[in-house]
């Protein structure tokens, strides 16, 4: 999908730079430092290359595409464009085709990642802020979701 993206980006008059696990470590650099210092306008990357050591505070917007299905490392992958020296906005946009086992795969995580951030996000404290009702929402037991 990567390569696709590339090449919609170049028939647009972009050059964007694409960093994937197969990059060797010289071409890496080199890469992170055109991004940095504005020479190259876009910066593909996939997401095991970008969940490396990379620090690209010159982002202000992530795209997540054809996305994996484990949360903590798309995360992961983000935080690089979050770093000490970054000054401006970051807009994270996540792109998914609606109707597709993607798109049922992302609700159920972010289903479990609220339910994760209301009872383990705020420390054990948050669940005795829970009223009764909301408690007995939490451990219901249901036909479907």
């Amino acid at each position: 999908m990567a390569r696709l993206i590339e090449r919609h980006l170049a028939d647009q008059g972009m050059a964007p730079l694409l960093l994937h696990g197969g990059t060797p470590v010289a071409r890496r650099e080199e890469m992170v430092t055109a991004f940095q210092s504005g020479t190259a306008p876009v910066f593909l990357l996939s997401l095991k290359a970008a969940g490396t050591g990379l620090n690209l505070t010159r982002a202000t917007h992530v795209v997540h595409y054809d996305r994996w299905w484990n949360p903590a490392v798309e995360d992961q992958a983000t935080d690089r464009a979050y770093r000490i020296g970054q000054d401006r906005p970051v807009q994270v946009h996540r792109l998914v085709t609606e109707g597709t086992v993607e798109d049922r795969v992302v609700r159920l995580l972010e289903g479990k990642r609220a339910l994760a951030e209301a009872v383990v996000g705020s420390g054990e404290a948050a669940l005795t802020e829970l009223g009764d009702d909301e408690l007995a929402e939490l451990v219901a037991l249901r036909r479907h979701s």
